[in-house]
């Protein structure tokens, strides 16, 4: 029987596997450019016949669309997880090995374990013993990957929106603690707090910066 997204859409010009015959995982994350606020990665697995014309990278939909395919995502996935690294290990380890880190818990959190994995990006160390493959804009090339991107995205969304409740002073509802001129104003006028990154370069000056 087609899947809802089969109904509803066209197929796809993204590629199903890079992999055949594998039980294949798609990884990527969100959060990287944030000045606030954790990395969330997430691990999908899709079935062979997975089709949707509108899964595309996370960036090139809009926030509507990207919430309606979470949706459909979630429930006709084989399996997929999600890992988040928070703002203290991002400072600790660094930005790119807290991604890393953070695909590496989505992984682990598979109800399936996949015999393949595909990486969005040309940075990965290797999980366990299952071989990779990065793949540089593979969120745009693999459905696997851009359904991953789509939950990475969604997800974190969603942790900033309730981070904005204790600071609504920062705009995460809206600029989701990436470095909009808004995001940077209002660390200039109210200085960070708790959330922020402290390796990061928040305005110009770090040492004005007071904290909450």
């Amino acid at each position: 029987m087609p899947s809802d997204s089969q109904n509803n859409s066209t197929f796809s010009q993204l590629n199903v596997f890079y992999k055949k015959n594998a039980i294949e995982a798609g990884c990527d994350e969100a959060g990287r450019g944030c000045l606030a606020g954790p990395v969330v990665a997430a691990a999908v697995i899709l079935p062979p016949n997975f089709r949707d014309s509108t899964l595309n990278d996370s960036k090139k939909i809009s926030e509507k669309k990207r919430d309606s395919l979470r949706i459909i995502i979630e429930k006709e996935a084989v399996a997929w997880a999600i890992g988040i690294v928070d703002h203290k290990m991002i400072d600790k380890i660094n930005i790119l090995n807290a991604s890393i880190l953070a695909m590496h818990k989505a992984i682990e959190n598979l109800t399936v374990k996949p015999g393949h994995l595909i990486i969005d990006g040309n940075k990965f160390h290797p999980y366990k013993n299952i071989p990779h493959k990065c793949i540089v804009k593979g969120d745009s090339k693999y459905l696997s990957i851009a359904a991953a991107s789509i939950l990475a995205k969604t997800h974190r969304d969603e942790l900033m929106q309730k981070l904005d409740t204790e600071f609504p002073e920062y705009f995460w509802k809206k600029n989701k603690g990436y470095p909009s001129k808004q995001h940077r104003g209002a660390i200039k006028k109210h200085g960070i707090c708790r959330y922020h990154r402290k390796s990061f370069k928040l305005i110009d000056n770090q040492l004005t910066l007071d904290f909450k």
